[in-house]
């Protein structure tokens, strides 16, 4: 099955969103601006440098999974994408439930809505 128009947006732009995500954990964690994004203070960025980093690889391999499901032949594009876009959504519930609430709305929403692109 083919991707709609709609469902190729989204998932580019769910790919963007966690290469983003990747770019704050791994290269710019001690940065002021990310610390007021994720309420920390500068001891316990650096204390948490190395894990944020892990988590920020973990992002990359999420959209990396993602652009795959835009760019892998075309009867491949909906399965990947549906399991890249599952990844992303699971993730964003279990960081909601266990980190911060704010999780379920920066990354499950997004995710959620753009599987139930891909799959209608």
């Amino acid at each position: 099955m083919r991707l709609s128009t709609l469902a190729v947006v989204l998932v580019a732009l769910l790919a963007l969103e966690h290469v983003y995500i990747l770019i704050l954990e791994m290269f710019r964690w001690e940065s002021a601006a990310t610390r007021r994004t994720f309420g920390m203070t500068e001891e316990f960025a650096r204390a948490t440098k190395s894990l944020a980093a892990n988590q920020g690889l973990y992002n990359g391999f999420l959209a990396a999974g993602l652009v795959w499901s835009l760019l892998a032949p075309a009867p491949l594009r909906e399965p990947i994408a549906i399991f890249f876009t599952s990844c992303v959504l699971v993730a964003g519930i279990f960081g909601g439930a266990t980190a911060t609430p704010r999780i379920w709305i920066v990354q499950a929403l997004p995710a959620l809505i753009t599987l139930l692109a891909v799959v209608l």
